[in-house]
């Protein structure tokens, strides 16, 4: 059984990983990401978010507890932060998923989210094209559009998927 070396945070926040990782509890945690459909995807929530009067971000990491640090594909605040990672909740996380993800690992990663206070969790998948809301009142499928717990940012699912070709070939 191969042993992970732990890496101490504060190197973790001094460190730049091509592509970036997520770090728990001392591992760093790789993400899956490079395929068309997802990074079209990641592309046109940040701008649909940032016609809404939102500033996005996309792959930030969000230090959601004192040895956790997330990486959503794109978050949302009202106001621009102040640090370099985000400390505070955002508004919205979104995480589009890609082939490789596995249930677990999304669900670990909303469970963090959720946790730290994110009030709008949005999953997206590509492949189904639909969209899942998760919140601190639960889960549930969009249909139609997604919008945040207020009501403050709407957007039709068509505006979202709309730009995504048919399913990619190999």
């Amino acid at each position: 059984m191969a042993v992970t070396e732990l890496v101490p945070v504060k190197e973790y926040m001094a460190t730049t990983y091509e592509p970036d990782r997520e770090y728990v509890e001392g591992r760093l945690v790789e993400r899956h990401v490079g395929e068309r459909d997802h990074s079209l995807l990641q592309y046109q929530i940040a701008k649909l978010l940032d016609q809404r009067g939102l500033i996005p971000f996309t792959e930030l990491r969000v230090q959601v507890a004192a040895q956790r640090f997330r990486i959503p594909d794109v978050a949302a605040e009202r106001e621009m932060p102040e640090t370099r990672f985000l400390r505070t909740p955002p508004l919205i996380a979104v995480e589009i998923l890609s082939r490789e993800d596995r249930a677990g690992e999304i669900a670990d990663k909303i469970d963090d989210y959720l946790a730290f206070g994110i009030p709008n969790i949005w999953l997206v998948d590509p492949r189904r094209r639909h969209v899942m809301v998760y919140s601190s009142a639960g889960a549930r499928l969009c249909t139609g559009e997604v919008a945040t717990t207020d009501g403050t940012v709407v957007i039709p699912l068509k505006e979202i998927f709309g730009r995504l070709p048919a399913a990619a070939k190999e």
